[in-house]
């Protein structure tokens, strides 16, 4: 966990004294210093314009490879050379009521915090946005929308009320999000796992992701939940690792490719999504790395010649499943001709291909959870009652069938061999890979570049263990970027 430290231009009265303070020269003359730990810098000194104290500061922190609030984009979003650049957000409805806002009123915005209760929701959402320690926010309605005008403040413009009220937002943020215990060590590295609890069918539970933070823990790891509209504070983190369900046109895959330009440790990096979260790349894939799959073509258009060549190819039933598809949805199964003109049609709107595949009936499928080309855990999922998939997103009541978690070393060896040469094909991150298996003969499915991780569940054999063997992983990995 980061030492915290405050860098002003002057000494400044009425801050908290149990914080480091330093002014700007000492901070540009004594640090780094040797063996320190990882350290926060609570960047405070000017920042009117482009290239002051303040923009050196936060400029030298990175440089330093210290946390730093506001970093150095922040600072030049707000900035220029000609000084303040307010910048205009549309607020969201959930953050605001109507009978909030009436004329035009301006918010103090300390650390994410605001002296106003009522404005508590909207502070916090600017702040993660641009996250810096002082802010003012203008708020008027225009056409029925709240916009904040956003603007960064100097500790100079405060009055006394407002510097007693940033005093005391400064020590709850340093005590209830930056602090270590006094006692303890603090923690080498930053982690940020990404989750959504707006999420229908999140990637993991409540209490999985709460076993992750301690596993994390134990490998000198300081592991952060942050959802994504505080994903502007992933700079301050040496690695992000993304526990909501990924997608190519979605801010999962640019976040991956920002944090990965940023110098994080990432997984699924942005090239796991990519591979993965596409059926027609995995399909092609495979067939050139000679991975067991089912029978399988890509269909480009409708027309009554090209489907009845797939029907002679593959038979009925089959399969056709849109490129990009997660948690069985963009899957149908299809039994006649009406029925794949149908689908076809309807499909080939939305994507210019989709695969169809020969149909596999089995009572299950495996998924091998593969960690940097490794074997890391074994599922068996079966299909939901009366139901050809493992979900069935018709049924309230049976959604989702059973599931067995085994022994790595108790799961058949071709499925394992399949697993790891499938895995190959993406990447060297963490993925699910499912296979079906028909007496000695295994078919791969897809290969998931988020997988599931639910407590009870996939950790059922290896309890924590399994979360300890990600956070290795990611602790030898940042070793290995010198962070």
């Amino acid at each position: 966990m980061p030492n915290p430290i405050i860098v002003v231009d002057h000494v400044i009265p009425n801050l908290p004294m149990t914080t480091t303070h330093e002014t700007f020269r000492a901070y540009l003359d004594e640090y780094p210093k040797k063996n320190e730990a990882s350290t926060l810098v609570i960047n405070l000194c000017a920042t009117r314009r482009y290239l002051d104290n303040g923009y050196y500061c936060s400029l030298l922190a990175e440089a330093r490879r210290h946390k730093v609030l506001p970093t150095v984009n922040t600072i030049n979003e707000l900035t220029s050379n000609k000084g303040a650049t307010p910048k205009a957000l549309l607020i969201p409805s959930k953050i605001w009521k109507k009978t909030d806002v009436k004329t035009l009123e301006t918010c103090n915005i300390f650390l994410g915090q605001s002296s106003s209760p009522h404005r508590a929701k909207l502070a916090a959402h600017i702040f993660s946005i641009f996250p810096a320690p002082l802010l003012l926010a203008e708020l008027k309605i225009h056409n029925g929308q709240l916009v904040a005008t956003v603007r960064l403040q100097s500790i100079d413009d405060l009055n006394d009320s407002q510097r007693r009220f940033f005093a005391e937002a400064l020590e709850k943020f340093v005590a209830s999000t930056w602090r270590a215990k006094k006692k303890s060590q603090p923690l080498r590295w930053d982690m940020a796992i990404l989750h959504n609890p707006a999420e229908a069918t999140p990637p993991s539970d409540e209490k999985a992701l709460k076993a992750l933070v301690k596993a994390a823990a134990k490998h000198n790891i300081h592991a952060v939940l942050i959802t994504p509209d505080q994903a502007d504070t992933i700079d301050n983190f040496d690695a992000l690792f993304i526990r909501e369900t990924t997608a190519i046109d979605h801010h999962t895959y640019r976040l991956a490719r920002y944090a990965e330009q940023a110098g994080l440790v990432v997984i699924d990096d942005a090239t796991s999504i990519l591979r993965s979260c596409n059926k027609v790349y995995l399909q092609d894939a495979f067939s050139y790395s000679k991975v067991p799959t089912p029978k399988s073509l890509f269909i480009a258009d409708a027309q009554h010649n090209t489907l009845l060549q797939v029907v002679q190819a593959l038979g009925f039933p089959m399969v056709l499943k849109l490129p990009e598809s997660a948690f069985s949805l963009g899957v149908h199964k299809v039994k006649d001709m009406a029925e794949l003109q149908k689908y076809a049609d309807d499909m080939l709107a939305q994507s210019a291909l989709i695969l169809a595949q020969e149909y596999i009936p089995t009572d299950f499928d495996w998924r091998i959870g593969m960690l940097a080309g490794r074997p890391l855990y074994a599922c068996r999922y079966f299909m939901a009652r009366n139901h050809w998939q493992i979900y069935n997103h018709n049924s309230k009541r049976f959604s989702s069938g059973g599931f067995e978690t085994l022994a790595v070393e108790d799961v058949p060896q071709p499925v394992l061999d399949a697993a790891v040469k499938a895995a190959k094909v993406v990447g060297n991150g963490l993925y699910g890979v499912d296979i079906k298996q028909v007496e000695q003969r295994v078919y791969v499915i897809e290969v998931n570049d988020n997988p599931s991780l639910d407590a009870k569940i996939e950790d059922k054999y290896l309890g924590k263990q399994l979360y300890e063997a990600i956070m290795a992983e990611f602790a030898l990995r940042l070793e290995a970027h010198g962070h």
